[in-house]
């Protein structure tokens, strides 16, 4: 904690966990005990300095939005070039893709599912022939 020599008041750097809390000060000249304040609060100068805040981080935000939109943009025509010099090789790719695609869906609906009275009726099946190939 500083000392401010001008006012004879304790003015703090900033809160800092772990720093003891001082005990209060006394002003002289009145009769207020206490921990006195360093400035008067000025809402205007406040409100001023979060709406620069709130404009700097707009500014950022329409900036990262600009270089997203450019980075989509430069992708969409390298994709579009790439569709002209190689026409056959991207349909077959597609269709590939396409087929990959089909294939997946079409295994996921041709197996049946299990119930968990099946599963556990085939285990016991199973459980028995151990058994009985046992003996």
């Amino acid at each position: 904690m500083a000392v401010n020599k001008d006012k004879k008041t304790a003015v703090g750097d900033g809160a800092k966990i772990g720093e003891p809390v001082p005990r209060g000060v006394v002003d002289t000249s009145g009769t207020s005990p206490g921990i006195q304040s360093g400035a008067e609060f000025d809402a205007q100068k406040e409100i001023g300095t979060l709406r620069k805040e709130l404009e700097a981080v707009r500014q950022q935000l329409a900036t990262a939005a600009g270089t997203v939109k450019g980075g989509a943009r430069q992708v969409a025509r390298q994709t579009e070039a790439t569709v002209k010099l190689y026409p056959v090789s991207t349909l077959v790719t597609v269709a590939a893709l396409a087929g990959a695609f089909a294939f997946a869906v079409a295994g996921l609906r041709a197996s049946p599912s299990r119930s968990r009275y099946e599963r556990t009726l085939d285990d016991l099946r199973d459980m028995y022939d151990r058994v009985r190939n046992r003996f």
